[in-house]
């Protein structure tokens, strides 16, 4: 048993790191202001490899391993955890568009993404179909060389901004097994958004995105038609373990800042760090983080080794979340009246890591997927 990076995971972890404190923290309020993040800042990202980490080199991606995926996301939180959003859905539309797009997808696409010259969001949520992603009622139907699709996606990561997005419609029979996906380019015609206002993330534009028989040629169609559900659940399986690690870092970066704050601040003539209520406090937090970390890591290993990771995927995303918003909140209160202000990152950082309690499966679901692979599906609670 080996917990150790390799060489070349440690030092992207120290560069990564110090890119992230000191380019990314100086300038994450920003989005909370209301900035939105220009096409140029966009490339700036991609140069960092952010986009092109599972695009095959062919395409100008590099390919790495899941572990360094994971690093990534990890770093690039502790200065602007928005920065993790790319990864996230950047990792999900390189792994299906590589394994399932026709080739002249692949090369258009994935060369795009790869150079940040397109941004490609998910879109499986609507209205009234979340946790129930199966129940979907967004249709596309053959015309021809082209499929039409209509319907309502909600809660879309980048929804103001993306340039494609990766559509679940139904094809077939009510179920995940009627279910097909599609690259639908969001200049088409019919295509129309709606960005919402949200506590945080919002340098993502989260929001909603309307298709009114909007015409794709029927190579868009990502793998075989019907066969859309399970390569989304495929996909949601190692990202479960990104998200993990993203709200690990954003968490992690908060609790050294308060060690720091804690040994510099005194009260009744003695540092804070002196009184068990603030160190213990602290320490549970890193052990709770640590725990979630780890989870994480095996999730990503185990991928990179072939290996069943379904269980520690929803346990990373289960505790990941949880454990960092309970984290961060510790750190707001123990910076007392200085913590509640926006002087600090820690109230953003709060807003934005509690919308990934929810996003890619809420608490419940990731239980209820930990306990389906403790006692097998004949238990699940939505089977008859």
């Amino acid at each position: 048993m080996d917990f150790a990076f390799t060489d070349d995971q440690r030092l992207l972890q120290q560069t990564l790191r110090q890119f992230a404190k000191e380019k990314l923290l100086p300038n994450y309020a920003r989005w909370d202001r209301g900035e939105k993040i220009s096409r140029e800042e966009i490339r700036e990202v991609a140069k960092l490899g952010v986009f092109g980490l599972r695009v095959p080199e062919r395409f100008g991606g590099q390919m790495a391993d899941y572990v360094s995926c994971g690093i990534m996301a990890e770093e690039l939180s502790r200065g602007d955890f928005n920065y993790s959003l790319f990864i996230q859905l950047g990792l999900i539309a390189s792994e299906l568009l590589s394994d399932y797009a026709h080739p002249e997808v692949q090369a258009e696409w994935l060369t795009r993404h790869a150079a940040g010259d397109a941004v490609i969001g998910f879109g499986l949520t609507e209205p009234s179909a979340g946790s129930d992603a199966a129940n979907i009622t967004t249709r596309a139907v053959r015309s021809g060389d082209d499929y039409l699709i209509t319907g309502e996606k909600a809660s879309i990561t980048f929804a103001g901004y993306a340039d494609a997005c990766l559509v679940f419609a139904r094809t077939g029979e009510s179920g995940a097994r009627g279910i097909s996906a599609f690259l639908v380019p969001l200049d088409s015609p019919g295509v129309t958004r709606q960005v919402y206002k949200t506590p945080g993330e919002r340098l993502t534009q989260r929001g909603s995105l309307f298709f009114d028989s909007v015409r794709i040629p029927a190579r868009n169609r990502v793998g075989d038609e019907r066969g859309g559900f399970a390569q989304a659940m495929v996909a949601f399986d190692f990202n479960r373990a990104i998200i993990g690690l993203a709200c690990v870092g954003a968490a992690q970066q908060s609790l050294e800042e308060t060690i720091d704050y804690t040994k510099g601040r005194h009260v009744f003539g003695k540092p804070l760090a002196k009184f068990e209520g603030v160190a213990f406090q602290v320490a549970e937090h890193l052990t709770l983080i640590e725990a979630a970390r780890l989870v994480s890591y095996k999730c990503l290993w185990l991928k990179e080794q072939g290996q069943k990771h379904t269980k520690e995927a929803a346990m990373a995303k289960w505790l990941g979340p949880k454990a960092a918003a309970e984290a961060i909140h510790a750190c707001l209160i123990l910076h007392g009246h200085y913590g509640y202000s926006m002087d600090l990152p820690l109230e953003q950082r709060w807003r934005d890591v509690v919308g990934l309690e929810i996003g890619d499966g809420t608490p419940e679901i990731m239980k209820g997927v930990i306990a389906r692979e403790a006692y097998g599906r004949e238990f699940t609670a939505y089977r008859d």
